[in-house]
């Protein structure tokens, strides 16, 4: 990193790009990934760059960065491309509400703005206890939250821990410390014999088919299908590990849960 803070920031994944919106360092982000859509200005005020897990290495070079901001192995390939070429990288990690929040501090910190992150991370933390208050004492419904259909693939760890927040519980929760999605594959037996009462789809990019969900052999007699409560959530809201989920994402999964009214009751408390 060749200045502190740094002056000229990628960011090759959306959660960092919402986060520094958020603690308003936006003007150091010269550089997103294709899929930041939050807050929606982005689009138009900064370059794209990258898509997930492929990135256009000269024009980020062009970019003249001091320091990139990437996510996960997914991206190993090309963090070290931008390495060899002498630039400085920060890899997160983060796969549960925890890491969540430490990324919110550590990028705050990044920055030169720590108590602003501090602050955020307050907040968010403040907000998921007041959701988890206002559920209590409701019976807890069964859910089966589906990051992908072929193969089926159960919820990553935030997302787990995010439908206990909200009055749920995971059918699946021995999985959520599973950080590749290929350890997150289930039967759609299996699926079939916990008998979700409510089902959570959101396939990492693309439209969820609901009638293709109830077509699967023998979920007629699963009741999130027998009782129509299949709902899609949008995977930008719950399937980048930052803000998003910890506020609409979560929001979503209350919605689905529990209807419309908790859920403007929960956002706006």
């Amino acid at each position: 990193m060749r200045d502190f803070p740094p002056r000229r920031i990628v960011c090759l994944t959306e959660e960092t790009v919402e986060t520094l919106y958020l603690l308003g360092e936006q003007d150091r982000i010269v550089g997103v990934s294709g899929y930041a859509v939050r807050p929606p200005q982005v689009r138009r005020e900064k370059p794209r760059v990258a898509a997930f897990i492929s990135a256009d290495i000269p024009k980020i070079l062009a970019l003249d960065p001091d320091l990139v901001l990437a996510f996960s192995d997914l991206q190993a390939d090309i963090v070290a491309d931008l390495i060899r070429a002498g630039v400085a990288v920060h890899v997160f990690n983060q796969r549960d509400i925890a890491g969540i929040l430490a990324m919110i501090r550590t990028l705050g910190a990044l920055v030169g703005a720590a108590e602003r992150a501090e602050a955020l991370a307050q907040t968010y933390e403040r907000r998921l206890a007041d959701v988890a208050a206002s559920v209590a004492g409701r019976p807890r419904l069964k859910v089966y939250f589906e990051e992908w259909d072929a193969p089926l693939i159960s919820g990553i760890g935030w997302v787990s821990e995010l439908i206990e927040i909200a009055g749920g519980d995971d059918i699946f929760p021995q999985l959520r410390r599973q950080k590749a999605a290929q350890d997150r594959i289930v039967t759609a037996d299996v699926v079939r014999d916990a008998m979700p009462e409510v089902i959570l789809a959101s396939w990492c990019g693309k439209k969820v088919k609901h009638a293709a969900i109830r077509a699967r052999a023998g979920w007629d007699a699963i009741p999130a299908v027998r009782d129509d409560r299949i709902v899609e959530i949008k995977s930008p809201l719950i399937l980048q590990p930052g803000p998003a989920a910890l506020t609409d994402g979560l929001d979503s999964i209350v919605t689905a849960l529990w209807g419309d009214g908790m859920a403007k009751a929960v956002s706006s408390s």
